[in-house]
């Protein structure tokens, strides 16, 4: 390995520290350089590995004769086509097969060491302590393999994940591995974990997936598996290049050590902070804990982690009147409901919605934290009406969906940011939506999932000025003038989101009712504030935004660096 290439090596450490995959890449590349050669400098004293070659096959005569393996089979030269890349002097091209046997397969007869895909420790590359002691009529119909102290396993079933093993020491009872195992036992002249540390290198990677066949469980078939090749360096090398891999990959790991407690340093001081900030009582301790933030501003905000976190703070600030002033010239909450009431009498008197039944006062425990002066604790039924989709006999199935139509909106067209998608709605023909009883939305509506993974999913109907949901969804329709994009807002916060659990049924298939979600308590700011609130938290929001756009170019940027420094090496 040349200057160049250790100081180029030496800069990707600081590199990928910084870097997305970062350390991953550069496992990859410590990997690909050894495999080329370039990694430790080659000796010319050092015996090449055709002579090695040469050697092994009295070994293999003595083996086959001994019937502990069996005559290989003559194996195809290699194709200029397989090679893909040029090797230093004094190494070759060869076969996996050509290097490593296996020890046959048995039928346990006996008290029997279990070694499975279960069993391997792929980030040590060891087999753990979850090996099972098996009496021969225990064993599972895939214990056919033998192993020995010194062989590698590797995982030929789903072999993206990397399950390779060295056995490392002698057991009790006969040690016998799955059939979903290639087996790897090298001949004297080649180092285990040289061949251990090739089978993890992005050239034998891609060979083996683009090899591999099947879709659920992808697999390796052991002929194709043992067609692969493999650059044999001289034994000293051998040995010079694993303490070289070992060695880095030591660093790799403390490096992704030091990466994990930075980023979880980062973390628990962000959460400190909006803590600080969620928990102040007074306007002084809301400064500081706020002046803490602007302070660190930067290093808080460089992950999208944290950024997520701010968006619910933000909704969280917002619902708790911490996000905007108030203003004492707003008219109080109090007044908003005496409107409210005032309109719910005048709709039910012009047909419009029933009378509802008289909804529980409040507890004190039910208020999950203290208002400012001006706003009310009510529950959201006060302030809204509620209504189901049709779940009789008209309901539309998937066979009466049309191209063009009346929208027939279920969870899935609920978007991350509180609207419906266009572009995957379905639509009913008006007259299945005129045959329907229930469950039709109006402009202003919002959209509220009451089961499923998803409940507790909502939206505002905006841009639809007409349409029907499905079973899943109910339709919160607010009362005028209480600001539907508040009420959204709300059922998104911590806060909203918390009342979800309060009503569960606690079943396997998570459910809420229309009368459960009435219950709901609701911070009832005046409203005014409700228009200053939305107003900010939109404004903050597109801050957010912005935040995760320089979070993925920095992060661009600084793979495209990793990148340009791997094509240097």
């Amino acid at each position: 390995m040349n200057k160049g290439t250790v100081e180029l090596l030496e800069k990707h450490f600081d590199t990928a520290f910084a870097a997305p995959g970062g350390i991953k890449k550069l496992r990859e590349l410590i990997l690909t350089l050894a495999m080329r050669g370039k990694l430790v400098k080659q000796d010319p004293k050092d015996q090449p590995a055709s002579e090695l070659l040469q050697e092994i096959e009295p070994e293999k005569r003595q083996l086959v004769k001994e019937g502990k393996i069996k005559t290989p089979k003559p194996l195809s030269e290699i194709k200029a086509e397989e090679v893909p890349y040029q090797l230093p002097d004094g190494w070759e091209w060869v076969r996996l097969r050509d290097i490593c046997h296996d020890w046959g397969q048995k039928k346990p007869d006996k008290r029997f060491t279990y070694i499975d895909v279960g069993s391997i420790d792929n980030k040590n590359g060891i087999i753990g302590e979850s090996v099972q002691l098996l009496d021969s009529s225990e064993a599972p119909s895939r214990a056919r393999k033998l192993v020995r102290k010194g062989t590698v396993i590797y995982s030929t079933v789903r072999p993206y994940l990397l399950n390779i093993a060295i056995i490392e020491k002698e057991y009790q009872q006969e040690p016998i591995a799955s059939t979903a195992f290639a087996i790897l036992h090298s001949y004297r002249g080649i180092t285990n974990r040289y061949i251990y540390h090739y089978l993890h290198s992005p050239v034998f990677v891609y060979y083996v997936e683009s090899t591999m066949k099947g879709v659920a469980y992808p697999a390796i078939n052991d002929g194709d598996f043992f067609k692969g090749v493999i650059p044999l360096p001289p034994l000293p090398e051998q040995h010079r290049i694993v303490a070289k891999i070992d060695q880095l990959m030591a660093r790799c790991d403390e490096l992704a050590k030091l990466c994990a407690e930075h980023e979880q340093k980062r973390l628990a001081v962000h959460t400190a902070a909006l803590n600080r900030l969620l928990a102040a009582q007074e306007h002084n301790s809301f400064a500081e804990a706020w002046q803490f933030i602007t302070r660190h501003f930067g290093q808080l905000y460089s992950v999208k982690e944290n950024v997520a976190e701010l968006r619910k703070t933000i909704l969280q600030l917002a619902v708790m009147g911490k996000l905007v002033p108030q203003d004492p010239n707003d008219p109080p909450a109090s007044t908003l409901l005496k409107e409210i009431e005032a309109e719910k009498q005048r709709l039910v008197k012009e047909g419009k919605i029933k009378k509802a039944k008289p909804l529980p006062e409040i507890k004190p425990k039910e208020a999950p934290y203290r208002l400012p002066e001006g706003w009310e604790w009510v529950r959201l039924g006060f302030i809204s009406e509620f209504i189901n989709g049709d779940r009789g006999k008209n309901y539309p199935n998937k066979e009466e969906y049309v191209s063009e139509g009346i929208p027939w909106i279920n969870t899935g067209h609920i978007e991350r940011d509180g609207t419906l998608t266009l572009s995957e709605m379905n639509f009913i023909t008006r007259d299945k939506f005129n045959s329907l009883r229930g469950g039709k939305i109006q402009k202003g509506d919002l959209v509220y999932c009451l089961r499923g993974a998803t409940f507790g999913k909502t939206a505002i109907v905006d841009p639809y000025d007409e349409g029907a949901i499905a079973s899943s969804l109910m339709i919160i329709r607010p009362v005028e003038p209480v600001s539907k994009e508040f009420i959204y807002r709300y059922l998104v916060s911590p806060t909203g989101r918390s009342q979800i659990f309060r009503f569960d049924n606690g079943s396997a298939q998570p459910n809420l009712s229309a009368n459960s979600v009435r219950l709901y308590t609701f911070p009832l700011p005046p409203l005014p504030e409700q228009q200053r609130i939305v107003a900010k938290i939109d404004q903050l929001m597109t801050l957010c935004d912005q935040l995760e756009k320089q979070i993925y170019a920095t992060a661009g940027k600084q793979t495209d660096l990793l990148n340009a420094v791997m094509v240097q090496v």
